[in-house]
């Protein structure tokens, strides 16, 4: 019987690109798979059929020669069957179906025993505010898994406590016939490992791994702020099959401080004045993290502006300089007055100009209530 058609198989074109072919070939392999039509001599020949034209269109060469001379062309590979190493492209059109991930190697038990990296870890920590400006070395204990001591991360009670595995004869894999295909699957007696436990460690019970508390120091940078996070490498969760511990990310959290807020690397404060030091003039003391620093108020000051102390603000974190303090002036008006004061305050509103007419507002103020 005359060989039909690969494209005419496939039911596609002669131009159809690589997802074509992947689809067409799924659709078929779905529909007539041996598992899904079992004792049905036809449905498995249709499989075969579908299976031998996508192995030629999908390999270039193959194709080519395919195009150029006809099945001729292709008489050699079409006849050299299949090998459980030339099932990649099956297991990604198939992908969980029947569980081919495994079947063709994606899964096997030689993967499994490859050396991963351990997991990240996430500590959050919470420190004060003059801690982020100044910085600080803390101590903190990190709950984590390390080899147990007793089996040194073995499992087994002695060197002995392992046996390789009966089923897969310590492949870690076991292989079978499913209709035409040669099929590998991880061995599921021992996971793909190749070995069973006998005798586990009394210590672990064969985890070979103990949860510990680990104490670490941690120097945390001037500078820093909420939201930040610092990278210890080397003591997250420890790796598998020899591979590299991950790492520790510590995430910062700083309180709020009474009198200071942040805005970036600037400081802002507060600052209230009387009615005579507005209008006067006067010299201040603001108590800062670096001690007394004093700051000329100029007169006719008016509540809601502010004054700048540079360099005393927060310490970028990378170095290179700080920010500056911004001191926002507030002018209190006295709530209870003496005689004398009232007096006084009597007198000088007689000399001061009225102006009590509502002001228009200058072209900054309005684009600072937008801005808002």
């Amino acid at each position: 019987m005359a060989k039909r058609d690969y494209y005419e198989v496939l039911g596609l074109a002669k131009g159809a690109g690589e997802s074509e072919l992947k689809s067409a070939y799924r659709k078929l392999a779905l529909k007539f798979h041996p598992d899904r039509n079992p004792g049905n001599k036809e449905a498995e020949e249709h499989f075969k059929e579908a299976a031998e034209a996508y192995s030629v269109l999908s390999d270039p060469e193959k194709r080519h020669a395919y195009d150029t001379y006809g099945h001729q062309g292709v008489a050699g590979a079409a006849q050299q069957g299949f090998n459980p190493d030339a099932f990649s492209d099956f297991a990604d059109i198939f992908g969980d179906f029947f569980g081919f991930g495994d079947l063709f190697g994606g899964g096997g038990g030689r993967r499994r025993n490859r050396a991963q990296r351990g997991d990240d870890v996430r500590y959050d920590l919470e420190i004060a505010f003059e801690e982020s400006i100044f910085g600080k070395e803390v101590d903190i204990q990190v709950p984590r898994t390390e080899p147990c001591a007793s089996c040194k991360g073995s499992g087994a009670e002695s060197e002995d406590g392992w046996t390789s595995c009966s089923l897969c004869r310590g492949r870690g894999e076991v292989f079978y016939q499913q209709g035409f295909l040669s099929i590998r699957k991880t061995c599921n007696q021992c996971g793909g490992s190749g070995k069973i436990l006998r005798r586990p460690c009394k210590a672990c019970k064969g985890e070979a791994y103990t949860q510990v508390t680990r104490k670490l120091k941690v120097k945390i940078p001037a500078g820093v702020d909420t939201g930040m996070k610092m990278r210890v490498g080397g003591e997250g969760q420890p790796g598998v099959n020899g591979g590299p511990s991950g790492d520790l990310y510590v995430f910062l959290s700083v309180q709020p401080h009474p009198v200071f807020e942040r805005h970036e690397y600037d400081l802002h404060c507060i600052v209230p004045v009387n009615v005579a030091q507005a209008a006067l003039g006067t010299e201040i003391h603001i108590l800062t993290f670096e001690g007394l620093e004093s700051l000329r108020v100029p007169e006719g000051i008016q509540s809601g502006e502010t004054l700048r102390l540079k360099g005393r603000g927060v310490p970028y974190v990378n170095g290179g300089g700080r920010g500056d303090l911004i001191v926002r002036i507030e002018v209190k008006t006295p709530r209870k007055l003496t005689r004398e004061q009232r007096r006084l305050l009597e007198q000088l509103r007689d000399t001061l100009p009225a102006e009590n007419e509502p002001e228009e507002k200058s072209i900054l103020d309005k684009l600072k209530d937008y801005l808002m």
